[in-house]
């Protein structure tokens, strides 16, 4: 599918851009165009076309507005040392988002139109990559029902999109392990819902618990098991990974409830690479403070697209607190991370052939 090229009026300046980008934080500035691409029934996908980043004009009656059909995903293209560009396994992304419009009611983009949505975007905004430390542009691809219509069933268009977000480091710089807050009385998903999807009205559900975390001075709510309220399963935004003293580590299993992460496949693979014992089995909050209060839990690590890997510190919840290891980064954790970031930015090799250059 060829792709329209629709001319800017009005770009940002150069040392405008220049300001923005030079502390950008995470999600706040965006660059100037975004790539637009029609669904009908009737018609399949047409109208590729990437333009200017310019407000929607929606119908009243839009029924993402009213039946919340609308799934994303989320990926980061890097500069390379060449000066060349590149995206992180963006096909298993545009795989992840084709599952989420099955359980959605929505209809598969294909998979190469999605990685070219996202490459095209990059070259033309190439002038917004940040020049701040560990700078990346972050890539926001989307679909939603755009059907005017009343009246409970999958709509029949869509629009699928791409902006992007020049960003620096997702947490604040300086703080060297997040705490986490135990949501008691808030579940994230539940058994036959939409908790392995990648749509909104998972993390509209995740804000209230959420900002309960923050007013308790917290950086991020870890939710359990909507049956028992007891099993680990995953934070607001990020999968979770135990290490233990034994030299195996666990991470809780995908069955259905959870999202499938990139950065957790990914992690798994570099766990394997290491030739350590990687089991994806039910982890509980019980034994989480026990083998924390033992010694035998050694890190916890937190991982996805945007914060990549992340040290857990504290865990704090109404029965109390436990602290992980010495409450700082582990070993393992930032050897992890090392490692994953290296392969990103093109400064170490890629056995996995995950890095795709454009």
């Amino acid at each position: 599918m060829e792709f329209a090229q629709i001319t800017h009026p009005a770009p940002v300046p150069g040392e405008t851009r220049a300001q923005a980008i030079a502390d950008p934080g995470f999600g706040n500035v965006f660059t100037d165009h975004m790539v637009t691409i029609d669904y009908h029934a009737d018609r399949g996908w047409h109208d590729a076309r990437i333009g200017p980043r310019e407000p929607l004009v929606l119908d009243p009656a839009c029924a993402v507005l009213h039946y919340a059909q609308e799934i994303f995903e989320g990926l980061k293209a890097y500069r390379h040392p060449d000066g060349s560009f590149a995206l992180f396994r963006p096909h298993v992304n545009a795989a992840r988002m084709n599952a989420s419009a099955d359980r959605l009611a929505m209809p598969h983009i294909p998979e190469d139109l999605f990685v070219e949505a996202c490459r095209q975007i990059v070259l033309k905004d190439r002038d917004w990559f940040p020049t701040v430390d560990g700078g990346s542009l972050y890539l926001r691809p989307f679909m939603f029902a755009s059907e005017a219509f009343l009246g409970v069933r999958p709509a029949r268009e869509y629009k699928f999109l791409v902006i992007a977000s020049p960003v620096g480091n997702y947490f604040k710089s300086g703080v060297p392990a997040v705490s986490i807050w135990v949501s008691r009385d808030f579940v994230r998903a539940a058994p036959g819902g939409t908790g392995a999807a990648k749509t909104g009205g998972n993390y509209a559900a995740s804000l209230v618990p959420q900002a309960e975390a923050i007013a308790k001075g917290h950086d991020q709510v870890v939710f359990l098991d909507a049956v028992e309220r007891k099993w680990i399963e995953e934070l607001g935004g990020m999968n979770l990974f135990f290490a233990f003293a034994d030299g195996t580590v666990v991470t809780p299993p995908l069955t259905g409830t959870i999202l499938p992460g990139v950065t957790r496949n990914s992690l798994i693979q570099l766990l394997r690479d290491e030739g350590l014992t990687i089991r994806e089995e039910r982890y509980s909050i019980d034994q989480w403070r026990r083998d924390a209060e033992s010694g035998h839990l050694l890190e916890t690590m937190a991982c996805g697209t945007a914060a990549v890997v992340t040290p857990v510190g504290k865990v704090e919840g109404p029965e109390g607190s436990f602290t992980i290891g010495s409450g700082g980064p582990g070993q393992l954790t930032g050897k992890l991370r090392e490692r994953l970031v290296a392969i990103q930015r093109g400064q170490a090799p890629d056995p996995h052939g995950w890095v795709m250059k454009l």
